[in-house]
């Protein structure tokens, strides 16, 4: 199963914020897609990826940035 969050328009920290919000309510394995327009959006979302344990599957970095991220604790 995929979540998708939508983070467009918010600026650090608030991304991460609700990604963590989020990834309390889902179990392992799933995957959470997130829509992010904040220039530093990737590198926050690589550091909270290392941090928590949990795998940055894919990004792509265009105007509307989007990361797969797979819960795994």
């Amino acid at each position: 199963m995929t979540t998708i969050l939508d983070c467009k328009n918010l600026n650090c920290p608030m991304p991460i914020v609700k990604i963590a919000q989020t990834f309390k309510k889902m179990e392992t394995d799933e995957l959470l897609e997130v829509h992010a327009t904040d220039p530093a959006f990737r590198a926050d979302v690589e550091a909270w990826a290392r941090k928590t344990g949990n795998e940055l599957v894919s990004f792509v970095d265009e105007e509307v940035k989007k990361a797969i991220i797979k819960k795994i604790n």
